[in-house]
């Protein structure tokens, strides 16, 4: 189902007590046994219309900041348009083009991202590689339709997985009308591949962007600056996307990139990606915050079931580990692992489809799956033809 245009004024319902009764949990059907799979449930208690939500014949009608309209789950997020054009006057011309953000993991790429869109869809981690499939977020205003294209970090592969997100974001590189390449201000001097280097040189119109002004010592600024006019021929644009410092000049010079087009997407749409691909990655963003060492990095996670005409709306999903001692420590003593787990995520899924949810996680082990090709492509991952067998 596609998420559709609320009604006017109220603005985001209030999320959910973080107390006891809220985060109220307990243990799902299959608890035990089933082939080693443990479920986990945590519902969140009923809200009122009064409070934002509302239901008209199976579809969601809820009532969100006027920027932002309602998601359904088996549809595209979609925004809400800022204003009706008067059919007596012409229509402008428009621009319309993709902008791949690219560079080392832990760069900043997701945050801009969000920040450019002016909603959170990447998640974000103090850790590197969070990001391990394309994300892809619209941003229309103005007569201007930017296609951001969020990729993984460029990495030396160590195994399948990394290939498969080395492979996504050199294709995006290749495609896109803008490549934006990030590099990390507060490192000093980038050490980018040579095969990184020629690709990004043949992008159809690259912008060198230094990321992270707020935290960067001025000798590594200068630094950045030097490296991108010595090995790029290129001027870099200097940004923060924690504080918003040299975003809206990056903007235009985007926008003044792209050609002119008409929209590639509907104007409400904020992602084509469906809901469910954003939850999972919320659960696993989770994990990331509250689990340790190699344990985030062997995760995976697959919404298999998602009933938006339930009340509160029901959302299955497995949570996918290489060796059952990773899932002993997801899991926890006593189940208390995973209940915080659950209530955490089920807060930032509610925030996100902006409504009540019960989160049903399981965990299940799924021997090397970042090594095998074949359960890489059930978890959707994108190989190169020659590794897909």
């Amino acid at each position: 189902m596609r998420a559709r245009r609320a009604g006017n004024g109220a603005g985001r319902p209030p999320m959910a007590s973080a107390g006891d009764d809220a985060g109220a949990a307990r243990r799902g059907p299959g608890a035990v046994g089933n082939g080693g799979i443990v479920a986990y449930g945590a519902r969140s208690p009923a809200r009122s219309a009064a409070e934002g939500h509302a239901r008209t014949r199976g579809s969601w009608s809820i009532k969100r900041p006027p920027a932002i309209a309602a998601a359904g789950p088996n549809g595209e997020i979609r925004r809400m348009a800022q204003a009706t054009r008067s059919t007596d006057q012409e229509e402008p011309t428009t621009r319309a083009g993709t902008v791949a953000l690219v560079g080392f993991p832990n760069v900043g790429k997701s945050s801009l991202m969000n920040r450019m869109v002016e909603q959170k869809l990447s998640i974000v981690t103090p850790l590197a590689q969070t990001t391990r499939q394309r994300v892809l977020g619209i941003d229309t205003r103005d007569g201007v339709q930017m296609v951001f294209v969020d990729t993984p970090g460029l990495v030396d592969p160590r195994y399948l997985l990394h290939r498969a997100m080395m492979h996504e974001a050199m294709e995006v590189i290749g495609d896109a009308d803008v490549v934006l390449l990030l590099v990390d201000s507060s490192r000093g001097t980038p050490t980018l591949r040579d095969d990184v280097l020629e690709a990004v040189r043949r992008a159809s119109s690259l912008i060198v962007v230094a990321n992270k002004i707020d935290v960067a010592k001025p000798e590594d600024r200068r630094a950045v600056r030097d490296w991108a006019r010595e090995r790029l021929g290129l001027e870099p644009w200097e940004v923060s996307a924690e504080t918003g410092e040299g975003v809206e000049a990056l903007r235009a010079e985007i926008v003044g990139r792209l050609p002119a087009s008409p929209f590639l997407y509907p104007e409400e749409d904020v992602s084509s990606q469906p809901v469910r691909f954003f939850v999972a990655e919320l659960v696993r963003e989770t994990i990331f915050e509250q689990y340790e060492k190699e344990v985030p990095y062997s995760v995976a996670v697959k919404v298999e079931e998602f009933r938006e005409n339930a009340s509160p709306v029901f959302i299955r999903a497995v949570i996918f580990v290489e060796r059952p001692t990773q899932k002993a420590i997801l899991i926890g003593a006593g189940g208390g692992a995973i209940k915080r787990l659950g209530q955490a995520a089920r807060h930032k899924v509610e925030e996100f489809v902006g409504a009540p949810v019960y989160l049903d996680l399981w965990v299940k082990v799924l021997p090397r799956w970042r090594k095998n090709p074949l359960e890489l492509g059930r978890l959707g991952f994108t190989l190169p033809e020659e590794q897909r067998k």
